[in-house]
């Protein structure tokens, strides 16, 4: 794994470079900019939108942990779009697409019990409360 890692940023620049001999060295800069420019606007609004889930949990309504998995997986995906390189934009596309990566975070992870939320009886019932005791008939005379 050590390997791998070490071996990455080569790979990187060997997937741009083999897309500058095949288009231009113009076009490798356009798209790492795109890239880039998207990596960060996903990440600024996935930043705002987990700021947000954060605090309507704080305004006691639950939040599943597939929801902040989620924008967990998106900000890992603007980082990934942020680091040059094919490899690192394809890894960043899987995560971004929803039910690849909930499938893949199934495989890796197991799959997670969802979230209990307790729901409010709407219907025109009252409760009332008070003491009980409870009487047996064999006991009274």
């Amino acid at each position: 794994m050590g390997f791998l890692i070490m071996l990455l940023p080569w790979l990187e620049l060997l997937t741009l470079v083999e897309l500058g001999i095949l288009t231009s060295a113009l076009t490798v800069l356009v798209y790492v900019f795109v890239t880039v420019v998207l990596g960060m606007a996903i990440l600024r609004r996935q930043g705002r939108g987990m700021f947000e889930r954060l605090r309507q949990a704080q305004d006691g309504r639950i939040i599943g942990p597939e929801l902040l998995l989620d924008d967990m997986a998106l900000g890992f995906a603007g980082l990934l779009l942020i680091f040059p390189g094919m490899i690192s934009d394809l890894v960043a596309l899987i995560v971004m697409i929803g039910p690849l990566r909930r499938r893949l975070a199934n495989a890796l992870i197991g799959p997670q019990p969802e979230a209990y939320i307790p729901e409010r009886d709407t219907s025109g019932h009252e409760t009332i409360e008070g003491v009980y005791r409870q009487v047996d008939d064999e006991n009274n005379p």
